[in-house]
Order: structure tokens, then sequence, then C-alpha cells
């Protein structure tokens, strides 16, 4: 019984701090015998400890995993592949909590509410990886989604942020509500909601007639569900207003957190639900879109988080190329673009959030950075190059292997567009590298110093991109491990 308790703790134990963590808020914030304290540093470092012990207590449960296997096969399955994409989401959390601190203390940001707001969606995240079923997965996915609406105006005070808020809650509902007909109509049509028994419905049946109708606009619906959530064209349109909107920590929690457990749990409806074929085509309709926006759009912006925000569309339209192909390599390679993906986001963001502390806000504001903080320019430097794919970056790996596994499947389409779009993209990749190093500003700035947390954060992140290249093999093996669990 223990032994069962400890394998599905990390779930129990994030839920459980998450609510412990808003009490202590709430009474110690409103207590006038500590002068009502501001809590965001207090709550900030409470919230990265409860993530971290969820770490551990997932990694503790890793030899435990036939046990939770047999405990949640009803309704969630936990296997190598649950395994390390929970392990990356976590990784994640803890690195946007950690860039929290130092930069809601110089805004003068002290609603703590905002940092228990991202560990809050993370337990729905957690348990949306391991879904196995349609209904797990819309209970999984919708409570995130509200805690996303609420966090992206948590900055009551800037209208840009309320505006975001706003934006991200009347379009969120609409995919919602698609994602939920999308899985009742595929169950009208077959009586079954598990992915397993939909598996044995499905496999060798042929499509013919109403039924044939109500399972092809199901699986579309679901498409376009979480498609949505993951900002890929041509369902795009909120993404550059709500990333612009919302505190920076906010947007680069969103520009991470979502597209992992979202992939994780779509690449088991397509593998699982045994309608992977209709998938791949809409993915491929996707990507190739993704790819072809996200270039041509970031070069006309002027805004840095504007400009982040459409490369992210792009990488979205980059990863779907793994999900395209259909096959054990499509998958790993799409592992392994996004863990890639987080750790350069992550990179970027962190930047960003210590650039805009001296109020930096457009891309011209970068000039002559070299000068007054050249660590912090080549640091920049190297993670736009690595989101260029420039080798030996690890970003160059990412695609390398995406394109790869591509024409493996024979989308020989998709691989030469996905490169197209790569060299187009290095305009404005590059554009940043010669706006700090050669260009001399109107006005100059004074950067203030990164704080010790984002500094140890981008430490860590920066030293995973210039060294994946000349040594893959651990995540190599790891991504493979989940690929085969996710087939078996």
């Amino acid at each position: 019984m223990f032994n069962l308790f400890l394998a599905v703790s990390p779930e129990i134990f994030i839920i459980n701090a998450t609510f412990i963590l808003l009490i202590h808020g709430v009474v110690f914030s409103t207590s006038k015998k500590y002068d009502y304290p501001p809590l965001v540093s207090n709550v900030g470092w409470l919230g990265l400890l409860s993530v971290l012990i969820t770490l551990l207590l997932l990694a503790a449960g890793a030899p435990l995993l036939t046990i939770a296997h047999l405990f949640w096969n009803n309704l969630f399955r936990r296997d190598n592949f649950t395994y390390f994409c929970q392990i990356l989401l976590l990784l994640s959390t803890a690195g946007t909590i950690s860039m929290c601190f130092n930069s809601f203390e110089q805004e003068r940001f002290d609603a703590f509410e905002s940092i228990v707001l991202i560990p809050l969606p993370t337990r729905g995240m957690l348990f949306m990886i391991s879904a196995y079923d349609s209904i797990a997965m819309y209970l999984a996915i919708e409570p995130q989604s509200l805690c996303f609406y609420v966090i992206a105006a948590s900055k009551r005070k800037s209208e840009f942020s309320t505006e975001a808020g706003s934006k991200y809650l009347i379009l969120g509902a609409f995919p919602s509500g698609i994602l939920l007909f999308g899985c009742s109509m595929i169950y009208g049509s077959t009586g079954a909601t598990h992915f397993d028994q939909l598996a044995k419905i499905l496999t060798g049946y042929e499509i013919t007639g109403a039924r044939s109708s109500g399972i092809f606009m199901g699986i579309l619906f679901i498409a376009v569900g979480s498609l949505f959530k993951i900002t890929a064209v041509p369902f795009h349109m909120w993404a550059p207003d709500i990333y612009e909107g919302s505190p920076t920590p906010v947007t680069a929690f969103l520009s991470i957190a979502p597209k992992i457990s979202i992939s994780a749990n779509i690449s088991r409806v397509s593998i699982y639900g045994s309608y992977g074929a209709t998938l791949q085509q809409i993915f491929f309709f996707c990507s190739i879109a993704s790819m072809i926006l996200g270039a041509l759009a970031a070069m006309a912006q002027t805004k840095v988080k504007r400009l982040l925000a459409h490369s992210s569309i792009g990488h979205v339209g980059y990863i779907r190329t793994g999900f395209s192909c259909g096959t054990i390599e499509g998958i790993q390679s799409l592992l392994i673009g996004i863990f890639i993906y987080a750790s350069m986001t992550i990179d970027a963001f962190a930047i960003v959030l210590a650039l805009r502390q001296t109020r930096v806000k457009y891309i011209a504001d970068l000039g002559a950075l070299a000068k007054t903080n050249p660590i912090l320019a080549i640091t920049f430097s190297i993670t736009m190059f690595s989101y260029a794919g420039i080798p030996p970056l690890a970003g160059f790996c990412s695609k390398f292997y995406l394109f790869f596994a591509a024409l493996g499947c024979g989308a020989y389409f998709l691989a030469p567009v996905g490169v197209v779009t790569s060299v187009i993209g290095r305009f404005y990749y590059i554009r940043l590298a010669k706006r700090m190093f050669f260009d001399t500003p109107r006005t100059w700035i004074l950067y203030e110093p990164m704080d010790r947390d984002k500094s140890l954060l981008l430490a860590m992140t920066s030293s995973f991109i210039t060294s994946f290249f000349p040594y893959p093999s651990p995540l190599f093996s790891v991504t493979h491990q989940m690929a085969l669990s996710s087939y078996l």
C-alpha cells in the first residue's frame, strides 16, 4: 500500500502544497500583526521548493511504474514516456518560478497569487500527460486553461495585461468547447472513451456511412482544440497579443508548459486511438503553415516579446514535423525538439526579463548592449543562433533530427520547407545580434546587472545549448526509451 501511494504521490503532493501556499499567502498578507508584508519572494521560494519536492517524489516513484500503471489503468497511464515528460514539465516550471523573484520586486508587483497560479496548472498538466481516456484528457486540460486566463491578467495595474487576460478568456473558451464536442462525437460514434477500447474498435475498421462522419469530425475537433492551445497556425491569432501583454515570466510559462503537456497527450491520442493517419494529415498542413507564417511574420516585428511570440509559432511548426511522421523516429525527434526548445526559451526569456528591468521593450533598445554588458550580449546571441539552427548549437541538432525523421518517413515536401523557413528565420535572429554588437543607439542605456537567480538559471541552460552538439547521446538514449514506451 505504501508503494502504491509513493507511485502516485507527486500529483497528490503538488495539489496539497499549492492550497497550503494559497492559505499561507492569504493569512499573512492580510495580517495586521505583521504589517501586511509583501509575500512574492517568500511564496516564490516555497513554490519552487514544492515543485522540486514533487520532482523528487516523481524520481522516487520511477521503479514503481508497473504498480502505478495498474492503479491508474482506467483513466491514466504511467510509463517511461509519462515519467520523462513530467520531469521536463516540472523542470520548466521550476525555471519559470526562479525568474519571478527579483523581477516582481523590481516592478513592485506584490500579487503573490501569480506565483501560486504557476504550480496550480502544473498539477493539471501532470494529469494531462498521463491521461489515457478522453474524459480524463478534458478534465485535465480545462483547469489548467482557467489558471492561464487568470495569470495572464495578473498584473492588474497594466491595461495590456488586462487585455491579454480578456482575450485569452474569450478566445480560449472556443477550443475548450470544440475539444469537448470532438470527444463527445467520438463517444457517440463508438461508445468508448478509453484509448485502448478505441484502438480495438477502430483497428481494421473501414469507416463508412454516418459513423464515419462522426468519427472524422470528432478527430478534427480534437485536433483543432489541441492545436489552438499550442498556437499552431491557423489557430495562432491570440498568441502575439497575449504573449506581449502578460508579465514576462507568465509569457515564458505559456510558451513552454502547454506545449509539453499537449504534445505528450496528443501523441497518445494518435498512437492509442488508432486514427493517427487522419491526424498526420492535419499536422502536416499545420506544420507547414506554422513554419512559413512564423518565419515571415517575425521579420516585421519591432518588439522583443512579439518577435519571440512569432518565433514560438514557427517552432511549433518544426515540432509538429515529428507528429507528421507517425513513426518512432518521428516521436523521438519530437521529444528532442521539445526538450531543446524548452531550454532555449527559458534562456531567452530570462535575458529578456533582465533587460526589461531597465525598460527594454523594443529591438532598437538593444543597441550597444555588447559595450555595456558583453557577457549578456554574447549569451543572448548564442541563444538566438541556436533558435536559428546554426551549428554547433543545440537548435541545429533539433532541426536536423526533425528533418531527418521527415525524410525517413517519406515527407519529402516537409523537410525542404523547414530548411527554407529556417534560412529565412536567420534574418531576424541575426538582426538582434547585429543590433547588439554593431549599432550605435540614439540614447545610451545603462543596463542593470542580472540577479543571482537568473544568472544561475542562464548558466545551466546556456551550458546545455552549447554542450549538446559534442555529446548528444544521453538525451538521444532517454528520448528513444520514451518513444518506444509510447508504442508498447
